[in-house]
């Protein structure tokens, strides 16, 4: 990957999360990106690498819990209020995805 390509997922990742800003539910929030494809792999990838991005904040929210005494619950509320975007798409992805999945086939 080059520098312009991580500039360039970087963007992408900008635009999901100010996209989100308005309506992390919006069942197109991860189309029509351009680059997508390519840099992402589609969709799916971009919300692969938002998970990622919070699972990175959430350990390290973790590691510094356990060193001042803060519980584990402590840590994620206080890291979800820091970034209540991230959180809201992660969320309202996750229940499309069960919802989807419910869903029986026609």
């Amino acid at each position: 990957m080059t520098w312009n390509d991580l500039h360039d997922r970087t963007e992408i990742l900008r635009e999901v999360l100010a996209r989100a800003a308005a309506d992390p539910a919006n069942p197109g929030l991860l189309y029509d990106l351009p680059g997508c494809d390519r840099l992402f792999g589609g969709p799916a990838g971009v919300l692969a690498a938002l998970q990622y991005r919070w699972d990175n904040h959430l350990h390290a929210k973790l590691d510094q819990a356990g060193l001042s005494g803060q519980s584990a619950a402590d840590a994620y509320l206080e890291l979800a209020a820091e970034q209540p975007v991230l959180r809201a798409v992660l969320d309202a992805q996750d229940v499309r995805r069960w919802r989807d999945a419910r869903v029986p086939a026609r």
